[in-house]
């Protein structure tokens, strides 16, 4: 049976296997920091052990579950709002005219295609913190009347 398991900062997809019977874990995937299982991750493991027989559905279900937003010191949340004031102060930073000097067209280029996808998912969850039947609503329509 495969589960999710921590090792320090990590999470880690591992498998029990019994050899002379002992009970040893085969260490299938690192999944990172937060624990997702992604279908690179699926096409990985499959590859590199094609022999083990796994239920990604109900692994995916144990993994790719929502941060609790509710709770303002978990570690998750801390690390994501710590993130994002990161990502602020940078782009803030950021100017046109920075782009213009930069030495190949490829990097801003790049820079261009990021921050218009940024920008999109951003705009995609703020849509889904303004719907009227979220648990999150009542603060979005606070927050609109700043």
């Amino acid at each position: 049976m495969a589960f999710v398991r921590r090792k320090g900062n990590s999470f880690y997809l591992v498998h029990n296997v019994r050899r002379g019977g002992k009970v040893r874990q085969l260490h299938l995937a690192r999944l990172g920091e937060r624990a997702r299982i992604t279908d690179e991750v699926v096409r990985e493991v499959s590859k590199k052990h094609p022999f083990v027989e796994l239920n990604w559905r109900a692994l995916r279900a144990q993994t790719n579950q929502q941060v609790d937003l509710a709770d303002a010191s978990s570690p998750a949340i801390q690390k994501l709002v710590s993130n994002l004031r990161g990502l602020n102060l940078e782009l803030a930073d950021l100017f046109p005219p920075l782009l213009r000097i930069s030495e190949t067209p490829t990097v801003a280029r790049e820079l261009l295609v990021q921050l218009r996808l940024l920008q999109s998912t951003l705009q995609v969850k703020l849509n889904q913190f303004d719907r009227k039947r979220g648990r999150f609503s009542h603060a979005a329509l606070r927050m609109q009347g700043r």
